[in-house]
């Protein structure tokens, strides 16, 4: 029945087509006569259609302004003094008007080192995130100052040939983007890949959505920018989807090569029945999702202890209060350069940035007496006694040492450079220290946190007090990290070194003839390195952050963004010469 409809509304649409072709004819285009230079009109062509320009004031006429009588009217209204000249007038112009054209062309055509060169110049700003207008306002006459000082003035002029406008740098940039992205599409053709995506929402309220892609490139393992997209409705998984489809099918590109897929935790990326997860299974059943090891690290490390989060809360409302005035900043700033502190500023909170808890506490700890000067002099008194009381000092130097850990082992999973095995490896010595810690703490022992064993050395602090609340939130982030990393780092063995770690036990009896086929290879273990297995979205969204201003436009962003982070050089000389075939045609 579907079928049926189907045939059926396409049919009405053909016969609504012949209906519409029928009752619309396609206009009759007129052709130039050499006759019409008697009349002062010679022809250019735009399109597909002729166009007749007027010899005396250069004017482009519309295509159907090609009849004698139209053309007539405009020499005798708008040039009546040259109504009556001879044939032979008129053929000057034309000839003096083929010249003007030639020098014009000539003189507006980019000879190719300067063409070149301002491919290589826009590319550096893309690369560097910079603003367009810096080419023409400040790379150009940088550049005319030193070539004139260490050459001469000849030299500098040549410079000024290379077209370095504001408009030009972005269609330089949107040029080399299409460059890469059909480099990208070309290696991966037929090529076995996985995907790592993510959206987020900036500051203007924009959805942006980006994926990575990481396929087998000869005798290395590359990753690079897929696409980043804005998404213009919902951020639902079905969206989310259908922007991966569109991508892969316009480019060729199958979803049953697609073997695995790496998102963070939300239901809209990882649900298992209506998720994108579970849409991407459907098109690629192969396919195995990991959730980001940097995303479970942020989940793991956020829960607090009720007494804990109680001077959190109240740290980050000091810092709002010193924050969000101007005089509230300069006065608290002077009172830091009277005291002689290294730093005269407290930093903001935010939930977003998963390094932030632990600067926010270092800087607050490293700042408290100055706070509870400024506070005193604000006549906040009831909050400047808490930064004279000890407890709560010291739960903030506990807080202040373990958020400084935690924000270790979040650079630690981070980069290029790290795999799964790996980064497995540093959450298990993690968890391990947890433990020594706690152990430490029982026999009274602080000196594992710097800024707390500081603070009771220096001040004869007891504690006793604070301990209980520590070994609690120590034994709670255990907890976590065991739900949210239950893997076995040994269970990465034979991936780490596959010659010298023996086959899992899961493998088939062809995938263990492989791997035997495989490791017993001399040529191979010779050549065998760790390969890069990184989550590479968030360096996507901190390089749309430095792109992002107001005199970009959305589709700007999402191509610079493939240029400031491809793994692809352009190739410029393809580009120059397309660019040359264009201006020529």
């Amino acid at each position: 029945m579907k079928k049926f409809l189907t045939g059926m509304k396409r049919k009405a649409e053909r016969d609504e087509d012949n209906e519409t072709k029928e009752s619309h004819p396609k206009a009759k285009t007129r052709k130039y006569d050499e006759a019409y230079v008697a009349l002062g009109f010679t022809v250019t062509t735009v399109g597909d259609e002729e166009r007749p320009v007027c010899l005396l004031c250069l004017k482009m006429l519309a295509a159907d302004s090609m009849k004698p009588n139209k053309l007539r009217r405009h020499l005798n209204t708008l040039h009546p003094n040259h109504a009556d000249k001879p044939l032979e007038f008129f053929q000057r112009k034309r000839a003096e008007y083929g010249q003007q054209s030639s020098r014009f062309v000539n003189a507006t055509s980019v000879n190719q080192r300067a063409l070149l060169a301002s491919y290589k110049v826009a590319y550096q700003i893309a690369q560097c995130k910079k603003p367009h207008t810096i080419a023409e306002e400040l790379i150009l006459p940088a550049a005319l100052d030193m070539v004139s000082v260490m050459l001469d003035d000849a030299s500098a002029a040549k410079l000024k040939t290379i077209p370095l406008s504001n408009d030009t740098v972005a269609r330089r940039i949107d040029d080399i983007a299409n460059d890469l992205q059909e480099q990208l599409v070309d290696k991966l053709k037929d090529k076995r890949f996985a995907l790592q995506f993510d959206e987020a929402t900036d500051s203007n309220k924009d959805c942006l959505f980006i994926a990575y892609v990481r396929f087998d490139m000869t005798d290395s393992l590359c990753e690079d920018l897929l696409f980043g997209k804005y998404v213009r409705d919902r951020a639902t998984a079905e969206e989310l989807f259908k922007m991966l489809d569109c991508f892969l099918t316009e480019n060729g590109l199958k979803w049953e090569n697609c073997i695995g897929v790496c998102s963070d935790g939300a239901q809209t990326m990882a649900g298992k029945r209506n998720g994108l997860q579970a849409l991407i299974k459907k098109a690629s059943p192969n396919a195995e999702w990991t959730h980001c090891i940097i995303h479970r690290e942020a989940l793991a490390s956020r829960p607090l202890s009720p007494e804990l989060s109680e001077v959190m809360t109240d740290i980050i409302g000091v810092v709002n209060f010193i924050k969000t005035r101007p005089l509230k900043t300069r006065v608290f700033s002077a009172i830091c350069e009277e005291m002689g502190a290294e730093h005269q500023a407290v930093l903001y909170h935010s939930e977003a940035r998963w390094l932030s808890r632990g600067k926010v506490f270092s800087r607050v700890f490293e700042l408290r007496e100055q706070i509870r000067v400024f506070l005193e002099q604000e006549h906040k008194y009831e909050v400047a006694e808490k930064f004279s009381d000890e407890n709560f000092l010291g739960k903030l130097a506990y807080l202040s040492d373990i958020f400084g850990k935690l924000n270790e082992l979040n650079l630690q999973l981070q980069g290029k450079d790290k795999h799964l095995p790996q980064v497995t490896d540093k959450i298990s010595s993690f968890t391990r220290k947890l433990a020594m810690w706690g152990r430490k703490l029982d026999e009274g022992n602080t000196d594992s946190f710097e800024n707390l064993h500081e603070f009771v050395d220096t001040t004869d602090y007891d504690a006793t007090s604070v301990i209980p609340h520590i070994k609690q939130h120590i034994s709670s982030l255990m907890g976590f990290f065991k739900k949210y990393f239950p893997e076995n780092s040994s269970q990465y063995d034979w991936v780490r070194d596959p010659f010298s770690a023996p086959a899992p036990t899961g493998f088939s009896s062809t995938e263990e003839d492989q791997f035997i086929d495989m490791t017993s290879d001399s040529t191979l273990r010779l050549r065998f390195t760790s390969q890069t297995l990184s989550y590479l979205c968030e360096t996507g969204f901190s390089a749309v952050a430095a792109l992002k201003t107001k005199y970009r436009s959305q589709l700007n962003i999402e191509q610079e963004l493939r240029v400031a982070v491809s793994c692809f050089k352009p190739r410029f000389e393809k580009l120059c010469t397309a660019k040359r075939a264009h201006c020529s045609h």
